[in-house]
C-alpha cells in the first residue's frame, strides 16, 4: 500500500508539472520521462533544501502573510530546472508563476486521486 501511495504521488507530481508547463510560458519539458525525473528531484529538494529556506525566510513569510512561500517554491523550481536536463525554467518570473500554477494543479489532481482511491 505504501508503494502504491508513493507511485500515485509521484505520478500526480509529474502530471502536475506537465500541466504547469502547458499553462506557463518559459516552463518546458522535452518528454514525460523528464517530468517524472523532475517530480522525483523536486520531492527530494522540497524534503531537504526547502525546510532550511523556510526557516531562514520565516520573518519575510510572516510579514507577507505567507506569500513569500511562493518565492521559496519558485527558487526550488529553479534549482530543479538547473539539476534536471530537459527541464527548462526560463527565469524567475516563469518559476514564480509556475509555483502558483503548480500549487493549484497539484492540489486539484491530488484531491481527484484521493477521491478515486
Amino acid at each position: 500500500m505504501l508503494i502504491v501511495n508513493f507511485l500515485l504521488t509521484w505520478l500526480v507530481g509529474a502530471l502536475s508539472l506537465l500541466l504547469t508547463a502547458y499553462f506557463v510560458p518559459g516552463f518546458e519539458f522535452n518528454a514525460f520521462s523528464t517530468a517524472a525525473v523532475a517530480a522525483l528531484i523536486l520531492g527530494l529538494v522540497n524534503a531537504i533544501v526547502r525546510p532550511f529556506l523556510v526557516i531562514l525566510t520565516f520573518p519575510l513569510t510572516i510579514i507577507t502573510l505567507g506569500l513569500f512561500l511562493f518565492v521559496v517554491n519558485a527558487l526550488m523550481l529553479l534549482l530543479v530546472g538547473f539539476l534536471v536536463p530537459g527541464f527548462i525554467v526560463a527565469g524567475f518570473l516563469p518559476a514564480l508563476l509556475g509555483s502558483v500554477v503548480l500549487t493549484i494543479v497539484s492540489t486539484v489532481l491530488g484531491l481527484l486521486v484521493r477521491n478515486v482511491t
